[in-house]
């Protein structure tokens, strides 16, 4: 596993040894939330939440929900745990799962809640969906990057990724009693990133995930479309109304990126990425592939997650030096 870039945040709301506020059930026992645009009422607080993926999972411990959890699903191609502010919950929480979750190992942890996304463990393929749970009798949060928008049957995302993530930390504010907790964290984020100290111009950037016939990046609804314009950079295909796709190598050709960010992670290392995007042909006129600017942040740091405002923070220091 590779290093994860270590996150300078510990705040005394994320349980890094400082006191936080205690959990504390709604007096009806039942919460009301909204999610994915859609009204859902629970009808008691979890106490045995399943996760999947690794920004999810740290979603409830930067909460100090750890004690609420009966175990996540996280591939171990994400990076090493050792030096991360939630390593207290990783070493609590049982690793159900490094594929995803089922409905089989959900049954086994006695779950009473999922906490996953489409495409972060939801899918119609294995019937793994929020239906096909409800029908077992398990209740499930969807991550809101990943809220389908029904402009396709798979296109996702309902509004910009950061509002995503304060939207889901207030969600799991009211849902699991810790409202202050959550309100203060989102503080925290949002005085991180005003901190951020922006290019005085904004270079062109385009996220490579994956693919050599056809690149994986990310359009306006994913979480790097926010941490590259927050950073002072400007997300090529901000104008793709989707979150994590496809687009076309011609397209990354006429719009010239002046930066690429790789996403690292996975069995194809970032230095394979690096070479791959400097030796192919289509690309060498490229401003980025030409001045060799390549920048590398890890996969949790570009999916919705606790970790977004360092992200933005480490581009925008990288951003500072090449504008």
């Amino acid at each position: 596993m590779r290093q994860l870039a270590a996150v300078a945040l510990c705040l005394t709301v994320t349980g890094c040894g400082a006191s936080v506020e205690k959990t504390s059930s709604p007096a009806s026992g039942a919460v009301t939330i909204t999610n994915c645009g859609k009204k859902v009422t629970y009808d008691h607080v979890p106490e045995r939440v399943v996760t999947n993926d690794v920004g999810i999972t740290e979603l409830m411990f930067a909460l100090g929900l750890e004690d609420r959890m009966a175990g996540f699903a996280m591939p171990d191609d994400k990076g090493d745990l050792t030096n991360v502010p939630w390593k207290d919950g990783y070493r609590k929480v049982k690793w159900l799962s490094k594929d995803q979750l089922t409905k089989e190992n959900v049954l086994d942890a006695r779950a009473d809640l999922v906490f996953a996304g489409w495409n972060y463990g939801f899918r119609e393929d294995s019937g793994f969906t929020p239906d096909a749970l409800a029908k077992i009798g398990v209740p499930s949060y969807i991550l809101t990057e990943s809220c389908r928008n029904g402009r396709t049957d798979t296109s996702r995302g309902i509004m910009p990724p950061l509002d995503a993530l304060y939207t889901d930390l207030t969600n799991l504010g009211k849902l699991f009693g810790v409202e202050q907790r959550a309100a203060t964290l989102i503080a925290s984020f949002k005085k991180e990133i005003a901190q951020v100290k922006a290019p005085a111009k904004r270079p062109r950037v385009f996220l490579y995930d994956s693919g050599q016939d056809a690149p994986f990046t990310s359009g306006r609804y994913a979480a790097p479309d926010q941490i590259i314009s927050a950073a002072g950079g400007e997300n090529v295909t901000h104008d793709v109304d989707d979150s994590w796709t496809t687009v076309g190598w011609e397209t990354v050709v006429a719009r010239d990126p002046d930066v690429i960010v790789i996403c690292d992670y996975g069995n194809v290392s970032a230095e394979q990425k690096r070479q791959f995007l400097l030796s192919y042909a289509p690309l060498r006129n490229v401003s980025a592939v030409r001045n060799k600017r390549i920048f590398v942040l890890d996969y949790v740091d570009l999916v919705e997650s606790p970790r977004n405002p360092s992200a933005i923070a480490r581009l925008a220091a990288y951003l500072n030096t090449v504008s």
